[in-house]
């Protein structure tokens, strides 16, 4: 079964306005961090889940992967994707770009009846 989003309008001046840069968002309650890699915008969770370094303290490296500030342990911000070989998952979250701003979408919890 495909996933299931709420989509959140996202505070244009609250996004990250140059490649690389990483700010942190608030979205339905929820601290995300947010960055841009060669012109496109991503977003992914507030801490690691490692060690729970926050990953806005971290940077983007050359291959679009966000580097934990605090082991260095690095994710794909693409899909979360842990690529420095620990084994863990970064929670990411979609973003589209609309006709009236950018959204983000949150999967909707509970059961589909």
């Amino acid at each position: 079964m495909a996933k299931q989003y709420t989509w959140h309008k996202l505070d244009e001046y609250s996004l990250p306005l140059r490649d690389n840069d990483i700010n942190i968002l608030e979205v339905n309650g929820k601290k995300l961090s947010c960055t841009r890699f060669q012109g496109q915008l991503f977003a992914f969770a507030h801490k690691c889940p490692h060690a729970s370094g926050i990953m806005a303290d971290g940077f983007i490296d050359s291959a679009g992967n966000v580097v934990c500030p605090l082991h260095r342990y690095r994710f794909d911000i693409r899909n979360g994707r842990n690529t420095s070989g620990e084994g863990y998952f970064l929670k990411t979250y979609p973003i589209e770009q609309r006709e009236d701003g950018v959204y983000l979408g949150m999967e909707k919890s509970g059961w589909l009846w």
